[in-house]
């Protein structure tokens, strides 16, 4: 039991812990592309013990929601990413690994922004909380038909047993996957504010959407929404990794080599993500907000037409 627990921390610590430098890494790579020498990998570490160390500034009209809602952003992504297998599947809290609870933990965190988007009463934070409700009212349906198309080839919605069962040589290559694929991706961009749906490297008042909501944070209530968000990056790589690359996770039960193998192989997925993050954010420009709707569109069309192909027929 004790051991148990010991590995469901060290997961919990690992996600903590790589977050901010997959962070770093994708700037690296996006500097190193354009010629640049860009920021040292630690650099937000930095940031956040800069912040963890300043006073927070809290506005007059601001009420206890605003001063609450950093801590449960942070909290309801870190349980999510938490709940991702990593390294190993079978940990002692892989029951509750599910699809559907980690769309809903993201969702809860959701709500406390925008609530707190909202609660100062500055219109950048109105802005930017439409935006970023009629961003979730396209990204979250499709994640749940991701999570449908998904489940019907896997026969569940835990995500141990679906990193199980794409290791067997029963699923093959289906085009269901491969739309659910393009879909999670597409939704996992725009979940994480990042290019073509929003900049996370400029504060533009007429194209931000997550920097217009927490535009008065400061302090240590902006270094838990700087690290919610890099966790929650952190959160989609290892899904995009356990659903449809789950090369190297320890099986349950597996010994200390299998484990730390799964280490090993967790961090090369998150190197290849942040690669191939890094090249596409530079290789791409920024759309404009009202073509949004289209490119989130797409991806629940996707989910849509996997889990429809697989109602025709499994095999597809």
């Amino acid at each position: 039991m004790i051991g148990d627990l010991l590995l469901q921390g060290v997961q919990m610590m690992v996600v903590l812990a790589l977050a901010p430098l997959l962070t770093g890494f994708v700037r690296k790579v996006k500097a190193h592309l354009l010629r640049r020498q860009g920021p040292p990998l630690v650099q937000p570490y930095r940031d956040l013990w800069r912040l963890l160390n300043k006073e927070a500034i809290v506005a007059d009209s601001a009420s206890w929601l605003f001063r609450v809602a950093p801590y449960v952003v942070f909290a309801a992504t870190w349980v999510a990413a938490s709940l991702v297998p990593t390294y190993a599947t079978g940990l002692i809290f892989s029951w509750s690994g599910d699809l559907i609870a980690i769309t809903a933990l993201l969702g809860l965190g959701r709500f406390a922004q925008t609530l707190a988007g909202l609660d100062v009463g500055t219109s950048f934070g109105g802005i930017g909380t439409s935006r970023e409700l009629m961003i979730a009212s396209m990204a979250e349906p499709a994640m749940i038909m991701i999570a449908f198309s998904v489940a019907l080839v896997a026969g569940s919605t835990q995500l141990s047993n679906i990193a199980a069962t794409m290791l067997t040589y029963q699923v093959g290559l289906r085009v269901s996957l491969a739309l659910a694929l393009i879909a999670l991706v597409i939704v996992a961009l725009a979940e994480n504010a990042r290019i073509p749906v929003d900049n996370p490297a400029t504060h533009l008042e007429l194209t931000m959407v997550h920097e217009a909501m927490v535009l008065e944070y400061s302090g240590r209530h902006l270094a838990m929404i700087d690290l919610a968000a890099m966790v929650k990056l952190l959160l989609y790589a290892s899904l995009l990794g356990c659903l449809f690359v789950p090369l190297g996770l320890a099986p349950e039960g597996s010994g200390i080599g299998a484990h730390v193998l799964g280490l090993a192989a967790y961090a090369v997925k998150l190197a290849g993500a942040g690669a191939m993050l890094g090249a596409f954010e530079v290789s791409i420009a920024k759309m404009r907000v009202f073509r949004v709707p289209n490119f989130l569109g797409a991806a629940l069309m996707l989910g849509f037409l996997a889990t429809l192909l697989l109602f025709v027929s499994r095999s597809l």
